[in-house]
This record gives structure tokens, sequence and C-alpha cells, in this order.
């Protein structure tokens, strides 16, 4: 029950579920895969988070549909010469958004001064005025549910790593937690919900099942930053990497190093899950490091054994996702790290 719960976003009630999910479908996932640019994604939901914030802060319902329609719907069915019937362009979003916002909004989108949270704002100052636990005030955060299994009986992953252009923008971009929307894939994303620091800060997990077949289906889950280790301590920074390589070593199933032999740790933390998580219990983390001249970030996961309902549901539909998710297979599309990378390099 818990977990059933935790389907769709915390800002939109059940009623407005399908039409949001229709929205979506219009700006992305119906259209074809060679004309899908991920940040049109990204438009459509800080369309959708921008326009709930001006609800003030109410969860969606299923009458908003009619608002957005009347924005939407004449670019959807009736301007085939701008959009296959039934979808948007991107200048059909901004269009939209312009109508059901501000005409402020297309031009604040592209301003970093005015984007954050995922949403967008009319003025710099406003976005600072900004509390992001108007959001969190909607989720339904459980407790810490940190892994508790024996080493041995618990999943250990190093998923690839992936190139970043400079240590000092990873780092920057990473610690600058409400940047981490603009980092969204195709099959997931991070919110944050706290007005705060890397350590510390929750996010709401939103993923997506189903989009090969044009009909996603979103899961969502919460994890808390409880532990970071920075060069500011190189006392916890060496104690952190050599508990997390001492586990690879001892439980991992022919998993590589979190850092390659001659390497040198840069930054790590732990995302320790929330009751609900649909990974049960476990610990993620994100480390950065160099190598050879280059700088890498990578995920490292260890999970509990899942309840059944659970492993089912991830041997279905989530191992592929979660993989492609944190680089594995390369996708750039699918991948938040490979989504970073190409942000912090622009």
């Amino acid at each position: 029950m818990r977990f059933a719960r935790l389907s769709g976003s915390s800002i939109a009630g059940a009623s407005a579920a399908g039409w949001v999910t229709d929205f979506l479908n219009a700006a992305y996932y119906r259209r074809a895969a060679d004309r899908r640019e991920v940040d049109d994604l990204r438009l459509a939901f800080a369309v959708l988070n921008t326009f709930w914030r001006h609800q003030g802060g109410r969860r969606l319902r299923g009458t908003d549909v009619a608002l957005f329609h009347a924005c939407f719907g004449r670019d959807r069915f009736f301007e085939s010469d701008r959009s296959p019937r039934g979808t948007l362009s991107r200048g059909q979003l901004l269009e939209g958004a312009g109508r059901l916002i501000g005409d402020w909004f297309s031009d604040a989108y592209e301003d970093d001064a005015r984007r954050a949270w995922g949403m967008v704002f009319a003025t710099a100052e406003e976005r600072e005025r900004h509390d992001p636990a108007d959001r969190l005030s909607l989720a339904r955060v459980g407790a810490l549910t940190p892994g508790v299994a024996d080493g041995s009986e618990q999943t250990w992953h190093t998923y690839p790593p992936v190139e970043m252009p400079s240590p000092d923008r990873a780092i920057s971009a990473l610690t600058r937690t409400e940047t981490w929307p603009d980092y969204t894939t195709e099959i997931g994303r991070f919110t944050p919900l706290r007005d705060s620091p890397l350590a510390g800060q929750t996010f709401e997990i939103e993923v997506a099942a189903g989009i090969a077949a044009g009909r996603p289906v979103f899961q969502r889950g919460y994890v808390t930053i409880t532990r970071l280790v920075t060069p500011d301590d190189p006392g916890a920074l060496r104690d952190y990497f050599a508990e997390l390589e001492g586990g690879l070593a001892r439980f991992g199933s022919d998993e590589p190093r979190a850092v390659p032999e001659g390497g040198e740790p840069i930054v790590g933390f732990d995302l320790t899950t929330h009751a609900g998580h649909f990974m049960g219990r476990g610990n993620n983390r994100l480390i950065l490091y160099r190598h050879d001249d280059r700088t890498w970030v990578r995920a490292a996961g260890t999970w509990d054994p899942m309840p059944w309902h659970l492993d089912q549901a991830y041997r279905r539909a989530g191992r592929d996702a979660q993989h492609a998710f944190w680089g594995q297979g390369g996708d750039e599309r699918l991948s938040m790290l490979h989504q970073l990378a190409l942000r912090i390099a622009a």
C-alpha cells in the first residue's frame, strides 16, 4: 500500500494524473524518437511545476485540465503543420506557457537566475523568496531506511564512470541542489525539497516506466543526503573511500573498484532511501574522482534484499532503467550523469 501511494507526483492529485501524463506525452513521449529533445521534457515539467506554484501550492486537480486545454489544445490538434497531431513542439510549449503563466515565461526559462527547483520565476528576486518546503509539505516522506542487512546479503553495484569537464564545475553543479532538475532525463528526475546545501537535502525522485510504448507510468521515492565527505576533512574522505572499496572487494560480484588504482577521490556522498522507496532499503552514492588527469563521476549502490513486490517490479521494469539512469550503456537521453556533463560543458 505504501508503494502504491507513491505513484505519480506529489504536486498532482489522483484526479489530475491522466491529463498530466497526457501533457507530458504530447510534449515528449509521444514524439518519434528522432524528434525528442530531453530539454523539451524538462520544459514541460517546468510548465507543470510553475503552474502548480501559481495555484498557491495546492495539488493539481482534474478540473485544471480545462485551462491547459485552452492554452495548449489548439496547438496539439489543429496545427499539424507545426507538429504531428496530438503532440507539441518546443515553440508551441513556450507559446502555451506564455498564455497559461505569463508572457515572461519563455525568456525566464532560458535564464539560470530565474530557474530553480524545476520551476521558472518572473524575477530573480522572486526565485530567492521561494521556499521549496512548500512541496515537501505535500510529499509523503517516511522514515529513513538505510541498509541494515549483512554485507554478504546485500547487492553491491558500481556503475560506469562518466567524464566531467572539470572538477570545479562538477562540484559547483552538484552542490547547487536547486539545479538538479536541470539534469532530468527521459526516465527520471530529482527535485530538491529543502532550502539546503548538499548535506541534509531531501529529493523527490520521479521515475518513468513504459516509455518505449509511449505510455509512461510514474513512480516516486525519496532520498536524503546523509553523509558527505570532501577534501576539507582528509581523514573522513580517506575513511569513506576505504570503507566503500572494502565493501566492494568483499561483497561485490566481480565489481570494479569505485576509484581505479592510482585515482584520487575528491567528493563522496550517500543518498539514503526513505520508507516506500521503489528499491527498498539502501544507500546509493555519488563519487567524484580524478584519474589520469581526467575527472569522473560515478554511482555506487548498496541495497538490502528487496521485498517480493519490489523485487518483481524491479525485475520487470526497473533494473534496466536504474542502470541506464546512472550511466550504464552511455545513452545520454537516459543518464542523469551524462546530462550533468553536457550541462556544465555548455
